[in-house]
C-alpha cells in the first residue's frame, strides 16, 4: 500500500494509473495546511499499513498562520520551522517503520550570491540533514519525434547518500504518457555493456540492425518484445560490466 499526500492539489489519477500506478492500492490525501499534511503522514507512517509515502511537494506546504493571513503579509521562516518540527517527529516514527517516506521539492535561486550556486530548496535546512538519501532530478534536453516533443531527457545525480557511495549519476528518458522509457534503458545499458552495438546513427543487435537513431531503435524494441528481451537478458548477466562503465564514465566533477 502507497500513500500520496498531494499538497499541490495537481494529482490526475488517471494519468498515474496510465504511467502504470494501481491506483487501487494507493491512498491519496489533498490537505488544506502544511501542518494537516505532516500530521496525517506522521499517522500514516505509525500505522504502519502503508510502505511508501510521497509528499508532494514541501515548497506546498503552506503553514496556517500563513493561510489565515491577510495576502502580502510577512511570515519569515515559518515554514522552515514547521519542517524542522516535523523531522523531529517523523523520524522516530520512520525508524521504528517499514515505511520509507519521499518529500519532493522545488528549486529556487538566492539572490545575490557571488560566488558557489545560487540554487537552494525551499523548506529550509532541515530535510537536508535528516534525509537519508537526496536525488537532484533535472531535465537535460527534449525527445523530439519529427517536430513534436516527445518526452524530456533526465539526469538523476544523488547529493547525499548514507546508504551507499553518493554522487554516482543515471541518464534516461521521460516519455509523455509513458513515464521512464524502458526500451531507452535497454538501449544505453546495452551499449554500455557491448550487447548493442553502435555505429554512428545505427543500433544493432547480434548481427541484426535495429534501427537508425535513438527513437527508431526504441520503437523496434517496442514492437519486438522478443529482442527488447534478450537485449535485457544478456544486460543482466553482464551487470558487473556495465556498472564498471558507469563508474568509468563519470567526470572529476560530477566525483
Amino acid at each position: 500500500m502507497a500513500a500520496f499526500v498531494d499538497a499541490e492539489h495537481a494529482l490526475d489519477p488517471k494519468y498515474a494509473k496510465k504511467l502504470g500506478v494501481d491506483v487501487n492500492e494507493l491512498l491519496i490525501s489533498q490537505p488544506d495546511t502544511g501542518e494537516q499534511a505532516l500530521e496525517i503522514a506522521d499517522t500514516l507512517v505509525r500505522s504502519g499499513a502503508v510502505d511508501i509515502l510521497v509528499v508532494d511537494s514541501v515548497a506546498a506546504l503552506t503553514p496556517r498562520a500563513e493561510l489565515e493571513g491577510e495576502m502580502g503579509d510577512s511570515h519569515v521562516g515559518l515554514q522552515a520551522r514547521l519542517m524542522s518540527q516535523a523531522l523531529r517527529k517523523l523520524t522516530g516514527s520512520i525508524s521504528k517503520s517499514n515505511c520509507m517516506v519521499i518529500f519532493i521539492n522545488q528549486i529556487r535561486m538566492k539572490i545575490g550570491v557571488m560566488y558557489g550556486s545560487p540554487e537552494t530548496t525551499t523548506g529550509g535546512n532541515a530535510l537536508k540533514f535528516y534525509a537519508s538519501i537526496r536525488l537532484d532530478i533535472r531535465r537535460t534536453g527534449q525527445i523530439k519525434d519529427k517536430e513534436d516533443i516527445v518526452g524530456n531527457a533526465t539526469r538523476v545525480k544523488v547529493v547525499k547518500n548514507k546508504m551507499a557511495p553518493p554522487f554516482k549519476q543515471v541518464e534516461f528518458d521521460i516519455m509523455y504518457g509513458e513515464g521512464i522509457s524502458k526500451t531507452g534503458e535497454l538501449l544505453d545499458l546495452g551499449v554500455k555493456a557491448g550487447v548493442v552495438e553502435k555505429s554512428g546513427s545505427w543500433y544493432s543487435h547480434d548481427s541484426q540492425r535495429i534501427g537508425q537513431g535513438r527513437e527508431n531503435a526504441k520503437t523496434f524494441l517496442r514492437e519486438h518484445p522478443e529482442v527488447a528481451d534478450a537485449i535485457e537478458q544478456a544486460v543482466r548477466k553482464s551487470s558487473g560490466a556495465v556498472s564498471e562503465k558507469m563508474l568509468a564514465d563519470e567526470t572529476p566533477e560530477d566525483e
